[in-house]
């Protein structure tokens, strides 16, 4: 029997290492599949879309904020893993009957990578879960050296989330620190998501595929608005995702910067 604190300050008491789990985060289940727990998570959301074979053959219990309390009490799970942000209090309060519930609550690099070491220590990936965050710093430092993010560092973004009512990520936001480690100004100074008038000057705006998909038609839109900015459609996931999606995002991001940079 361990005891484990999750990220909300709870004390979690598990048994022995969870066999059954049911993730009820997109980029944590990911995190999961990265761990190789192919056998033990029985569970996960409609939105949980990679791995595609797990989103094919496992049990779906509802959308991120809806979950069918239901199903998850037939899958019998013995660890269930959530996010503050992402699914509702009153959803996790209810699942608090059926089997431990370990919640993450992420505003930075270094809390997603406390997720990762907590999640690892829990289902018994320890190793794993040590050399996945050791690749994750060395990707974000070989970013931070290159020479790309030095050339943009200190220009200006603003990074829109939805559209009709436009709406941005703000500070206190982890796209806000992705953004930092980009060496991008978030020209939004107020917290979390806010409806925006279109009326700052930024060097770059960028339109995320999630959760609202923009596409190239909405470029001109924004082409209108921001005549002096460069518009780029961005993967949100890379932005927003603080699993192993990690391992990813620098390379990405550099792409990105260079593809800005060339414009």
């Amino acid at each position: 029997m361990s005891d484990f604190r999750d990220q909300m300050n709870n004390i979690i008491r598990l048994e022995s290492t969870p066999s059954r789990i049911v993730s009820l985060v997109p980029s944590q289940t990911e995190l999961l599949h990265t761990l190789g727990l192919e056998d033990e998570v029985v569970g996960i959301t409609k939105f949980c879309l990679y791995p595609n074979e797990w989103y094919r053959g496992k049990c779906r219990v509802g959308g991120t904020k809806n979950i069918d309390i239901h199903k998850v009490v037939d899958l019998k799970p013995d660890l269930i893993i959530g996010n503050k942000e992402e699914n509702h209090k009153d959803n996790i309060n209810d699942l608090l009957g059926v089997a431990p519930v370990w919640m993450s609550d992420i505003f930075n690099l270094e809390d997603a990578l406390k997720m990762i070491e907590s999640v690892s220590e829990m289902t018994g990936k320890v190793a794993e879960g040590k050399h996945l965050i050791e690749e994750i710093r060395a990707q974000f430092q070989m970013l931070a050296n290159s020479d790309v993010v030095k050339e943009l560092k200190g220009k200006k973004v603003q990074y829109f989330i939805w559209h009709k009512p436009d709406m941005v990520a703000g500070k206190r936001t982890f796209i806000d620190v992705m953004l930092d480690a980009c060496g991008l100004i978030n020209v939004t100074d107020v917290d979390r998501y806010p409806e925006v008038k279109l009326e700052s000057s930024p060097d770059f705006i960028f339109l995320s595929s999630e959760p609202f998909p923009f596409k190239n038609k909405h470029v001109r839109y924004f082409q209108d608005a921001f005549p002096n900015a460069k518009i780029k459609l961005v993967d949100g996931e890379m932005f927003s995702w603080y699993g192993s999606r990690l391992l990813l995002a620098p390379s990405y991001f550099k792409d990105l910067l260079e593809e800005l940079s060339n414009q």
